[in-house]
């Protein structure tokens, strides 16, 4: 299963669905933040894909949940934008909070800045941000031999 991960788009509506057409082998779509009314502009293009979001600190009048759980092909995935865990301190209470779930990976924005660590079993992971020329995002492989991720720039 293949995962398209995105956040903190803020508005930037054109690259989240320049982003979903070239990536059609992506059968999720999860955006983490600071851009639920960008995903509900656009998901309705794409009628096949599972879309995923979740509100940020930027999120206003909107009903989407500050975090979600999902499992998908057997991983249980946490999400959440990352600011009610101050990511931009630190990554710890977040890990706590993933792990407390028993998560195997989590997904967070908000920082901007793209982050792919392993610790200890629990996958994290930020997209960055896709708003904008340097946009960036990721794809994440579920398989039966485990996770693959795969952070990239919409300009590389």
């Amino acid at each position: 299963m293949r995962i398209l991960v995105v956040s903190d788009t803020h508005g930037d509506v054109h690259s989240l669905l320049e982003l979903l057409r070239t990536n059609s082998t992506a059968q999720v779509v999860i955006h983490c933040g600071d851009g639920a009314s960008d995903v509900q502009e656009v998901a309705h293009l794409f009628p096949s894909k599972m879309f995923i979001s979740v509100r940020g600190n930027c999120d206003f009048c909107t009903d989407v949940p500050y975090a979600e759980s999902i499992t998908l092909e057997g991983k249980k995935i946490f999400v959440t934008h990352g600011h009610l865990y101050n990511v931009k301190s630190d990554l710890y209470a977040l890990s706590l909070s993933a792990r407390e779930q028993g998560a195997d990976m989590v997904l967070f924005g908000h920082t901007h800045v793209q982050t792919e660590i392993y610790d200890d079993g629990l996958y994290m992971l930020n997209p960055g941000s896709l708003k904008g020329w340097g946009g960036t995002y990721a794809l994440v492989d579920i398989n039966d031999k485990g996770i693959l991720i795969n952070c990239l720039s919409k300009n590389s």
